[in-house]
């Protein structure tokens, strides 16, 4: 577990590099990282150089957080992400988030690329998360609990935020398109969901599985932040259009959607 201590010596390591204060946290999932290359006056900091940070080998992500000025409000951006199935520890996924906090950032916006489970979904539509269903048995808070970071059973009844709900979804009708939304089931991969197991999520309440993002959202909230998740409907869930499935379409898709996503995200920016 990383101690208050560690968390303390990373944020002191990006504070020194920084002659601002990042007020807004955003991780970018797979094939939705260019949305840091539209912000202005950025400091860049590869994870490697990060005391703390892992390392993600996952495709479609650049390793590296981006802060400075996007809509008017500084940010900082995760451009790619930690996944558990990459075999870091919980702990090693959420440090970010952890840092995040101590560097006094309230509102944290996750996204992710996932497969719809909901059959009226289609491919290239975006999600807000309504809430989520953790189908893996793990969780980033077992262990030690640290009454200075949070509680020791943080509640979980709004874990996404309703007012950025709400927000979201009036940008984007602004824009002139409708969100879908859902509830994020949590799978651990690599493999995809088999269909008996796409079958059995939409059997229990679930409209997109992915592999990320609620660790994340957990760690957010037993710190205190709001959180706003969206997601990238890249492809239909396993067994309902009868085809194999291919991380590529994944990125592909994302990559054809990055317009209205990059909007989305920020006009809710904007608003904040």
């Amino acid at each position: 577990m990383h101690t208050v201590e560690q968390i303390e010596q990373t944020t002191k390591f990006i504070q020194e590099k920084l002659s601002v204060q990042p007020v807004v946290g955003l991780i970018l999932g797979s094939g939705l990282g260019t949305l840091a290359d539209d912000i202005e006056h950025a400091t860049v900091i590869p994870y490697a150089d990060i005391p703390g940070f892992a390392k993600s080998g996952a495709v479609g992500h650049a390793n590296e957080l981006v802060i400075g000025e996007l809509e008017g409000k500084t940010v900082l951006a995760m451009k790619g992400r930690f996944h558990y199935y990459e075999g870091f520890t919980m702990d090693e996924v959420t440090f970010p988030v952890r840092v995040m906090k101590a560097l006094g950032i309230e509102t944290l916006i996750v996204t992710n690329a996932c497969g719809a489970v909901n059959t009226s979904f289609k491919p290239g539509e975006l999600m807000l998360i309504e809430d989520h269903i953790n189908l893996t048995g793990q969780n980033p808070l077992i262990g030690p609990n640290n009454d200075a970071l949070g509680t020791r059973f943080p509640d979980m009844t709004n874990v996404y935020d309703k007012d950025l709900r709400a927000l979201a979804n009036d940008v984007a009708q602004a824009q002139g398109f409708e969100l879908q939304r859902g509830v994020y089931a949590w799978w651990s991969g690599p493999t995809y969901e088999t269909p008996a197991e796409i079958r059995m999520m939409r059997a229990i309440g679930a409209d997109a599985a992915g592999m990320s993002t609620v660790p994340e959202a957990i760690v957010a909230r037993h710190s205190g932040m709001r959180v706003l998740g969206i997601s990238c409907l890249t492809n239909m869930a396993a067994g309902i259009l009868d085809q194999p499935l291919n991380h590529q379409e994944v990125i592909d898709v994302a990559a054809q959607v990055n317009k209205k996503f990059t909007g989305l995200v920020k006009g809710v920016v904007h608003a904040l």
